[in-house]
Order: structure tokens, then C-alpha cells, then sequence
């Protein structure tokens, strides 16, 4: 059993052994002095138990000490007290109902422990009363007072979310996952990559803390092993997090010789092997000589957000957020604000796959008495906004943890000891309700490579919202010109990805309207620009047989107004291609007044009209069948050719 826990519940059990002594004011039956001497030695026995850290023998203990004196108040109340510390708030309750029962008066010190168990199984109503009851006692002391108070503020807090946020719907199943992840050790901080096939989770044996490695085959997880490469050390290494793409770990290492605080931040890079490599410090404008942790990557692995305690926060420990600079260094980290920070403690930050929420957990913003996952989410001007508590019975009157939600923007997973006698932590699994919800998130994975060699080229990848004109997100391909983008669903997007020397290669991915599972695999040949190279431009819009260009055209065209900028002697000419359908002169003239639409768009940003030429060519030029619809929309196409260079 973790020997924090075994702290807490010796402390726990000596309170109750001894305040369960103490003189009452109130009239009471119930006289310590006359129960039968046989229970109270085998009573006392449990609290031997309880000293020595052995709960289980003493919860037996004080069983056969009722068996002998069934009104044993006492007894009662301290098995209550392990059993709440233990988090068997159902037991806890039983005994805590059973002690008042026999004696109202006796027990009623006890009243703000019952309400705290009461509050544990999610009974707000109840705990509210008996908190109640525990503050109208005015032989009171003030530490008593102020426990009290905090108490019910936080059932307060309760309630009145319940109130607010209407879960009649919502059907909450935590599910524990199976024994190829959990054992009788301490399993904590699962992160997953994007396509939900890889977890990395800390597990802690013989105090040591390492990296473990799952797959998910067939629908299973496979047997976790522990993380190939230099990853683990005899040291302790946890507070991970995975780059969606799989290749990145950044971690949490404690009392490094190299190290900077009490704990860093370093890095480790999955290798073609497979396995991890010789983790790397992140350096000193990243780790400071305080405490450094809990690190979520953004999806385009551009912003590192954690969680320290370093100087120039609102206290304990803050989260911060460092920036990717242009050239490849982590940026000074910034503050997240007084939104999200306290004076208290807001640690285990995770940024999701739609790198527009993000989720985090704090003892100092208002929730239900320790430390509560909150969830915040950026506004139309790029800001966070105040974040949320994401309500009972995911968040408790215990310790929330870290938090990782998957694409999907519903399915979650974090590490729990509820309930738990004997394995602590354990993963598990379950859905979040609608409104605390991340944006559904697809992606796209897939390698730029050089058309005539089929070599890898690294290069920029470009998302755009073609609704806003504007950039959603940019990358830099590795150096073997792979890549992994996100796309929040519920926008269209305009997608390219540009290299010098090279044409450009763009598309379109609608999922305004597209709320599937489907996810994109791209591999994508880049023409080099020379005489004859040719580029279909996927995102050009007409209305159906006009000429006139739609908005959100003027998305691809500038790029190949940066095209012909960046390249002062290409020249190029602008093909007009249509289906089948209608008459063939009608065709030649659509298709050659929309190629004219193209240069007339083209010159009035400033390219010399010398340097283009427009063409129709009708449907003689097909590229697909036009016996399908979708074969039609392929050859209802702009494209450029290459003239010279």
C-alpha cells in the first residue's frame, strides 16, 4: 500500500480512537465506560493494527469486536473513518448511520466525517444536513469552524452544479482496463497517440518509476511492456506525454544528476527502430532550479504547456506555455493568466487533438474539496476562457488527476484509486458528457516526396478554414518529409503543402457537414517546376456552367501568386477542363472563360500578364471516367502547365 495513504489512515484512526473518548456535552446514552471488556481489548488490538499500517486486520478487528458488543459506538465510528480514508464511502456510511443510530449524541462530532463520506457516494443533500447539524454544535473550536465552513461550501458548490448542469442523460461508466494494463502496482498518466493505437503510461515498482508501452491490436490492448530504447533509468520517470504523431515523449525526470530543479522537463525521440533514444534536458529557459512538470504537447507539437512552480506565477504551482520560435528552440514560457492560475495548485495540463481545449486540474478554483478537473477553451480572438469544473461524479470529493481525452473529443481515460483496497492506481476509462466535450477531431497523416526521385522532402504543410480565409494551422514535415496535421470537424478546410523549386500541391477536405470516423492517408509526389510539370488546383470554385470565381478561391490562387512571385521567369498557362455533359463548343467557351477568370485574378495582384496565357479545353482532356459523379467532378478542373522557366 502506497506509505502516503498508510500515513493518512494511522492519523485518521488515532483521531477517531481518541476523539471517540473525548467528553460530550450533549445527554447520551451511550457510556465508553460499561462495553464489554473482551471487545474493547480486541478494539484495541485494531488500533495496534492500524499503527503498524495494517487497515485490513484491523477493519477485522473491530468486526469481532461488534460481534461481541453489537452497540459498540466507538467501534463503529473509527471502522467509518478507515473505511472513508480507504474510499469505501458506502461502508464508511453504513458504520457512520449504524453509530448514530445508537447514539445522535455521542456521534455528533462526528457529524462533519459522516457528511464527507455522504458527500462521497455523490449524496450532496444528505452531507448538507449533517454539515449542518456539525456547525450548529457551539462548543466548536475555530480550526473546527473553518473546517466545517469549507465543507459546506464545497456541497454548496454541489448542488448548485447539479442544478446548473442538468445530467439526467448523462450515463457515467468508468471502466477499469483489463490486466494487460493494470496490475497490483501503481498505474498513472496514460497518453495515447492520435489514431488511439499506442498508450505510454507510468508505472511504479519498488518505488521506482518507469514507462510502459501498450498497443491496441484487434480492438485489445496488448500486454504493456516496459518502453524500449534509453527512456528508463534507475531514476524516476513519469508525467509523460506522447506527440500525437507518436515520435515525441516529453517527460517528467526527478533528481537527474544533470538536472536542473528537483524535477525537469527532457525529451526522448522514437527512433526508425522503434525504440526511444537518451533522453535530452529541454534546457534552461524551459526547467529552472524549482519544479518542473506534467507536460501536453499541441498537435503540431509548436506549443508546450506544464505545469511549475517557478518565480513570477500567482503561486504554488502555475501552468505556463512555451512556443516553438522559427528556429526549432522552445520560446521563454508564458503564464496562462489569472483565468486558469491561482494561489493554490493547477498542475496535469492536457491540450487536445482540436488544440482548442484544453483540460487541467486545481485545488484553488471552486469544486468539491480537493484538487478537480476543469476544462478551458480558447474564444474567436485566441483567448481562454474562465474555465469550468467538469462536475460529479467525474470529479470527486478526492484527488483528480491527470486527464487525457482522445480524438473523438468524448472518450477519456485517467488514473483512479477509487474504492481500491489493494492496487491503488488504476487506468480507467469513460465518456465525457457533451457540454465538457472536445471538438471531434480527424487528421491527416501521410509523406511529401520528390515526384521524379521518390525521395523525402521536408517542406511546409498549410491548413486553412476556407470559410474565415485564414490559417488554422502550420507545419514543417520532418526531414524524410513525413507528417501528421489535425482537423477539428465542423469547418471545411483548404489543405497544401509548398516547397522551393517545386510546385505546390493543394486540397480540399469538407467536414462542415462530415461528422465521420474517416481519417486521411496522403502521400504526396511534389512536381519539380520545369518545362512541362503540371498541377491540378483543387481549390478553384465556379457556380454550375458560369465563369464568375466563388469566394474561397482566392485562397489557392494567391499561392500561386507566391508561386509565380518566388519564381520571376516561370511561365505558365491556365487550363480550363469540364465534364461531358452539355454541348462541346458550350464546354470550350465555359472552360476557356474560367481559365480567363484565373489570369484576370492572377494579373490584378501584380503578375505580368506576359507571363500567362489561358486555354479551354472542353472535356477533350478527361482524367477520369465520366460515367460516374465523382469521376465528372475530377474532370471539371483548373490546371496549370509549365511553359518555361
Amino acid at each position: 500500500m502506497n506509505r502516503n495513504i498508510i500515513k493518512q489512515l494511522r492519523a485518521i484512526f488515532i483521531l477517531y480512537f481518541l476523539c471517540a473518548s473525548l467528553p460530550h456535552s450533549y445527554a447520551q446514552w451511550y457510556d465508553p465506560g460499561k462495553v464489554n471488556k473482551k471487545a474493547t481489548a480486541i478494539y484495541e488490538s485494531a488500533y495496534d493494527f492500524a499503527t503498524h499500517g495494517d487497515y485490513l486486520k484491523s477493519i477485522e478487528a473491530i468486526g469481532e469486536a461488534l460481534k461481541i458488543e453489537p452497540k459498540y459506538v466507538e467501534a463503529y465510528l473509527s471502522r467509518a473513518g478507515i473505511f472513508a480514508d480507504l474510499k469505501n464511502y458506502q461502508a464508511s456510511v453504513d458504520d457512520f448511520k449504524k453509530a448514530f443510530e445508537l447514539d445522535s449524541f455521542f456521534s455528533a462530532t462526528y457529524a462533519i466525517s459522516y457528511s464527507i463520506s455522504l458527500a462521497g457516494l455523490g449524496n450532496f443533500e444528505e452531507a448538507m444536513n449533517k454539515i449542518n447539524v456539525f456547525l450548529n454544535n457551539p462548543n466548536l473550536n475555530e480550526q473546527a469552524k473553518r473546517s466545517g465552513t469549507y465543507r459546506k461550501k464545497a456541497f454548496q458548490f454541489a448542488l448548485d452544479y447539479k442544478k446548473n448542469h442538468p445530467t439526467e442523460n448523462y450515463d457515467f461508466k468508468l471502466q477499469k482496463l483489463g490486466p494487460e494494463i493494470n496490475t497490483d502496482e501503481l498505474e498513472y498518466f496514460p497518453t495515447l497517440t492520435i489514431d488511439g493505437k499506442t498508450m505510454i503510461f507510468s508505472r511504479t515498482i519498488n518505488n521506482d518509476e518507469d514507462f510502459f508501452e501498450s498497443n491496441l491490436i484487434d480492438g485489445k490492448w496488448s500486454i504493456a511492456k516496459i518502453a524500449e530504447g534509453k527512456l528508463n533509468t534507475n531514476l524516476n520517470e513519469g508525467a509523460e506525454t506522447i506527440s500525437q504523431d507518436g515520435e515525441w515523449l516529453i517527460f517528467t525526470g526527478c533528481n537527474y544528476p544533470e538536472g536542473m530543479g528537483s524535477c525537469d522537463l527532457y525529451i526522448s525521440y522514437k527512433s526508425k527502430s522503434g525504440s526511444w533514444t537518451e533522453p535530452e534536458n529541454l534546457g534552461a529557459l524551459i526547467n529552472t532550479d524549482l519544479w518542473e512538470s506534467t507536460p501536453t504537447l499541441s498537435p503540431d507539437k509548436k506549443d508546450l504547456y506544464f505545469s511549475s512552480n517557478r518565480t513570477g506565477g500567482f503561486g504554488g504551482k502555475d501552468i505556463w506555455v512555451s512556443h516553438k520560435n522559427s528556429n526549432g528552440k522552445w520560446g521563454t514560457p508564458e503564464n496562462l493568466g489569472p483565468k486558469i492560475n491561482t494561489s493554490a495548485d493547477e498542475t496535469c495540463p492536457f491540450i487536445h487533438a482540436d488544440n482548442q481545449t484544453l483540460y487541467f486540474n486545481s485545488n484553488g478554483l471552486m469544486g468539491y474539496g480537493m484538487a478537480d478537473i476543469f476544462i478551458t477553451k480558447k474564444d474567436t480572438a485566441n483567448k481562454w476562457v474562465v474555465p469550468e469544473n467538469l462536475g460529479y461524479p467525474i470529479n470527486t470529493i478526492d484527488d483528480e488527476g491527470s486527464l487525457f481525452v482522445t480524438a473523438d473529443g468524448i472518450t477519456a481515460y485517467y488514473a483512479s484509486d477509487r474504492g481500491s483496497l489493494k492496487s491503488g492506481l488504476d487506468i480507467y476509462t469513460f465518456n465525457l458528457r457533451n457540454d465538457i466535450a472536445a471538438s471531434k477531431t480527424t487528421w491527416i497523416k501521410g509523406k511529401v516526396y520528390d515526384k521524379k526521385t521518390n525521395a523525402g522532402l521536408p517542406c511546409a504543410v498549410e491548413l486553412e478554414d476556407i470559410s474565415k480565409i485564414n490559417i488554422v494551422n502550420k507545419i514543417q514535415t520532418d526531414e524524410d518529409g513525413n507528417f501528421l496535421i489535425t482537423l477539428p470537424t465542423g469547418k471545411d478546410y483548404n489543405f497544401s503543402v509548398r516547397r522551393k523549386d517545386y510546385l505546390f500541391y493543394s486540397d480540399r477536405f469538407l467536414l462542415k457537414n462530415d461528422n465521420s470516423d474517416t481519417s486521411f492517408q496522403l502521400n504526396i509526389p511534389l512536381e519539380p517546376i520545369a518545362k512541362g510539370a503540371t498541377l491540378v488546383l483543387k481549390n478553384i470554385f465556379f457556380d454550375n456552367n458560369k465563369s464568375n470565381l466563388k469566394s474561397g478561391s482566392e485562397i489557392e490562387l494567391d499561392k500561386l501568386v507566391q508561386l509565380m512571385n518566388d519564381n520571376i521567369n516561370l511561365k505558365v498557362e491556365i487550363e480550363g477542363h469540364t465534364d461531358n455533359v452539355g454541348k462541346k463548343e458550350d464546354n470550350i467557351a465555359l472552360s476557356s472563360n474560367r481559365a480567363n477568370a484565373v489570369v484576370s485574378y492572377i494579373t490584378s495582384k501584380g503578375i505580368n500578364k506576359s507571363r500567362l496565357t489561358a486555354k479551354g479545353y472542353g472535356d477533350t482532356r478527361p482524367i477520369a471516367s465520366n460515367d460516374t459523379e465523382e469521376g465528372k467532378s475530377h474532370n471539371r478542373r483548373t490546371e496549370i502547365n509549365v511553359i518555361s522557366n
